[in-house]
């Protein structure tokens, strides 16, 4: 249940005012979901930002300000399917808003770790967690958790030198689930296709129509290697 007439964090307005001065945070129920995250206001006006303004969010982005589309077709899965999670150890990679850790709790994970290298993020996944009435474990480096049952990493590979994790992920967990609407000729030997979905990052970026579609791709068994 979401807590009633949540109260803005302050640590993560002020964090967000630090990069884009005077924009506020809603608590905002995401589509054909029950979870509400802080977000960035839908109608906020970023046609007005100066050029110092922009140059901080490119220097700086919080991501955690949006709810991506394949963190939203994510998350959307987990609480369609959420016997993929149950009674599992569960890793969020590259957390941002916590949306996917937080689904995956409330599919029944037994244990849910947000990790994510941004401290304001981690910040807003704990905040986000609070607003579900959820618990969550927080990390800060990959390379430092446990091996967990089932990781998930959603919207990771927009930068090409992130590619790298898709092999390091493996270390960390026999079954990987990666959601990724940016790469196009997705290939691994270890990985294939299994789903794909649609989403609207959210509040609506009005990206293009090929970013809206998610797709899903999950390490394969052994015995298929």
């Amino acid at each position: 249940m979401m807590i009633k007439d949540p109260v803005v964090p302050q640590d993560l307005l002020e964090a967000l005012q630090h990069i884009i001065p005077n924009v506020k945070l809603q608590a905002q129920q995401l589509p054909e979901t029950s979870i509400s995250l802080w977000l960035i206001p839908p109608l906020f006006d970023h046609d007005r930002l100066d050029d110092e303004v922009i140059r901080r969010i490119w220097n700086d982005t919080p991501y955690w300000i949006f709810c991506w589309a394949s963190g939203l077709a994510m998350a959307q899965w987990l609480l369609a399917e959420p016997w993929h999670v149950k009674g599992k150890t569960v890793l969020d990679f590259g957390a941002g808003s916590g949306v996917v850790g937080i689904a995956a709790k409330l599919a029944g994970a037994k244990k849910v770790i947000c990790c994510d290298i941004d401290p304001v993020s981690l910040k807003a996944c704990y905040a986000n967690a609070q607003l579900n009435d959820v618990s969550l474990d927080y990390l800060d480096d990959l390379y430092q958790t446990e091996h967990v049952d089932i990781l998930l990493a959603a919207d990771v590979l927009y930068d090409q030198c992130n590619r790298f994790f898709l092999d390091d992920f493996l270390k960390f967990a026999t079954e990987v689930w990666v959601a990724d609407s940016r790469v196009k000729n997705f290939t691994h030997p270890r990985y294939q296709k299994l789903d794909q979905r649609y989403a609207t990052t959210w509040p609506d970026l009005d990206e293009a129509k090929e970013f809206n579609s998610v797709s899903f791709y999950r390490t394969l068994a052994y015995s298929q290697i």
